[in-house]
């Protein structure tokens, strides 16, 4: 399969039945030229919608054709058509767990919760009653449904011509904690209990797992090598361990819709672990799908599609058609206007690999839930990617799985708890001279009596006997800060040192908050007593008693992040990357070893929190004179600004380290480093 191409159009057309004049003025060489004037290179457009209504001239099941396409029932095909023409292509897309039409009149097809009542997923995270809005029902995929599937996407591809398919996109295929009977038979028949909680998910894991295994050889037998996704939303541990059913990953993560703008990040530096080609989701709405006559601010669409770039993904911006089947010229300005600077870049990005030094174990890896959505990424991991994006440090989130090999440190944040196996395999890489960072709970065995990994030379006491409980630097550790007590918020572990030394102690307070004693509104201050050790190391592994990064997140204090920063610093005195960029500021690297040149890309733009439902970003803020030091593993023997091809100057020092200044940063801006 070729390489995912770097400019996409997700074209949605959920469209209710009771609108009766459906493409009543589409024009196909309008739609494809207007694409292409965008410089659109490949456009999702759809067979079937959430409504269950389809959008060509189905064979098998005419009576599905959107009653509202009179006079245009071979829309998806002349939308085909059209958009081949012009070079463009056009996955297909089809809905999986949410069809109206099928979940209102296949009743015994809908997904069944452990008390009997219809599972629904509301897209808002709301639960809907029987007289909202919606078509939020969810549909079983281990019914008969299935079959209807297969026999839709085989009719999609019979009627457009199997050389028109360049891809399927199947959309809301996730794991559900079901009790249809059909589900029940297959529970039984796998000797599972349907009353346990934890085995109905694990049959749902396996269920969800065969579906798509089963569904993927389907539609490969009827046309092999077209791209094959299955969206959920998220991309995490339970989506890696499908990835062989999948031809390439697709990010949802839309900033302005329940995603939030830290999702991306903390997707994407797991999804490209896997080595698979990848595209990540934006909206041009100002919210999220399906906020018709929106228009998302050029600079918030800039920079999501530029932040893309940076981690080596392709773009595709979400867009919904209008009833009528007019595209509107304004969005395609808009999309235009991006687009266009992102095909400038693109010569920079097309075959570009990540360039990292650290490794962020995930607790998502560990998590059984029914719903691996953006919900479920855990507080630390969102917590330690702000960290570590502030501090300019270049990492990847990993499982268990991860050659740890490739990293310089692995961190294991607030709540990874280890097996046997992730011992060993800890303990191995710390003697091939890797060093760790662990957090509260992490590093204990599953049991949480013991530290498993023994070379962090702590023994566990049990919780600290305090919260909070307070942190007072050194000059070695947190020496940016006043020589004072540093609230530490959420309650830690108590530790006994063995082989480690303490380099930063933790002291209590008089007494814990109760309604016997308590002192002030929040917290009882210090008492300035010693209580126990706050940050160990042990020859380069590092403990901190706290949950530091789950701290980050719910407050964000700076003494955390100083405190971790000394501690990165120590470990790795010449990181890949150092500036003197404010906070704000992100930075990332990646090579093109074909080309023999890294490419570091910059990002300022500042979501603001004005609003009480969404980030916004309305500016840009130039940054100046901004001082970068870079060493990397090749020797660099030219730094020139692109695509301007302006050539910066830059010293030379020891161990292929270099500096230089970039003169002015406007929103991104990308550094070529070439070397021999």
């Amino acid at each position: 399969m070729e390489e995912l191409r770097f400019r996409q159009i997700h074209m949605d057309f959920h469209t209710s039945e009771k609108i009766n004049t459906i493409c009543s003025e589409f024009d196909a060489d309008d739609f494809a030229s207007t694409l292409e004037s965008a410089h659109v290179n490949s456009v999702t457009c759809f067979s079937r919608c959430h409504h269950g209504m389809l959008y060509y001239n189905s064979k098998k099941f005419p009576q599905l054709i959107h009653p509202g396409l009179k006079n245009n029932k071979n829309l998806l095909e002349s939308q085909i058509d059209a958009c081949h023409k012009r070079g463009i292509k056009v996955p297909i897309y089809t809905t999986v767990q949410w069809d109206y039409y099928m979940s209102m009149n296949h009743p015994e097809w809908n997904c069944i919760s452990s008390d009997g009542a219809f599972i629904y997923r509301c897209f808002d995270g709301k639960t809907p009653k029987v007289y909202s809005p919606g078509f939020y029902r969810t549909l079983c995929v281990n019914t008969p449904y299935r079959q209807f599937l297969k026999d839709q996407i085989e009719d999609v591809i019979n009627v457009v011509g199997k050389n028109n398919v360049d891809g399927i996109f199947l959309d809301i295929v996730k794991v559900v904690d079901c009790s249809c009977e059909y589900c029940k038979k297959g529970m039984l028949e796998k000797g599972y209990n349907p009353e346990l909680y934890e085995e109905r998910i694990k049959y749902a894991q396996e269920m969800i797992h065969d579906f798509k295994k089963e569904m993927t050889k389907f539609i490969h037998n009827i046309k092999p090598n077209i791209s094959v996704f299955y969206n959920g939303s998220h991309i995490g541990p339970r989506t890696m361990k499908d990835k062989e059913f999948y031809t390439h990953w697709e990010l949802e993560s839309l900033p302005s819709g329940k995603w939030g703008y830290a999702h991306f990040g903390n997707t994407v530096r797991y999804a490209r672990t896997s080595g698979m080609d990848y595209l990540s989701h934006t909206g041009k709405f100002h919210t999220s799908w399906g906020d018709f006559h929106s228009m998302k601010n050029k600079e918030a669409l800039e920079y999501e599609c530029f932040r893309m770039l940076a981690y080596n993904s392709k773009c595709l911006i979400g867009d919904q058609l209008h009833p009528d089947g007019r595209i509107s010229p304004e969005v395609y300005d808009l999309i235009g206007d991006v687009y266009a600077q992102v095909e400038k870049k693109e010569p920079w990005c097309t075959k570009a690999t990540e360039v990292v030094e650290l490794g962020v174990l995930t607790s998502e890896y560990y998590k059984t839930d029914s719903d691996s959505s953006l919900k479920k990424i855990p507080d630390e991991i969102t917590g330690i990617c702000a960290l570590l994006d502030e501090l300019g440090y270049q990492f990847n989130i990993i499982d268990e799985d991860e050659d740890f090999r490739k990293y310089k440190i692995v961190i294991l944040p607030d709540n990874i708890l280890c097996s046997d196996f992730l011992a060993d395999k800890i303990d191995n890489y710390i003697a091939d001279g890797g060093r760790i960072i662990a957090s509260y709970r992490s590093g204990l065995n599953y049991s949480e009596t013991e530290f498993a990994i023994k070379r962090l030379g702590i023994s566990l006491v049990g919780d600290a006997p305090y919260s909070p409980d307070f942190l007072v630097p050194t000059s070695e550790y947190g020496k940016r800060l006043f020589k004072t007590e540093y609230v530490m918020y959420n309650q830690g572990k108590e530790i006994k040192i063995n082989d480690a030394k303490e380099v930063v102690k933790a002291y209590i307070p008089y007494f814990n908050r109760t309604w016997e004693h308590f002192c002030s509104h929040l917290h009882t201050p210090s008492s300035h007593k010693y209580g126990y050790p706050g940050i160990t190391e042990c020859k380069g592994n590092y403990y901190f008693m706290h949950p530091i990064f789950s701290i980050y997140q719910e407050k964000h204090p700076k003494w955390c992040k100083e405190f971790l920063r000394d501690v990165l610093e120590t470990l790795i005195p010449q990181p890949l990357i150092k500036h003197d960029g404010p906070s704000t500021m992100t930075v990332t690297v990646n090579e093109q070893k074909e080309k023999g040149r890294y490419i570091i890309h910059i990002l300022h733009y500042i979501p603001n929190k004005i609003a009480d439902e969404i980030l916004t970003i309305e500016d840009v803020i130039p940054l100046y004179d901004i001082k970068l030091s870079v060493c990397l593993p090749h020797a660099v023997n030219g730094v020139t600004l692109v695509p301007d091809k302006e050539q910066l100057d830059y010293e030379i020092f020891q161990n292929n380290e270099i500096s230089f200044t970039v003169p002015k940063i406007s929103g991104h801006c990308m550094i070529e480093l070439s070397y021999k």
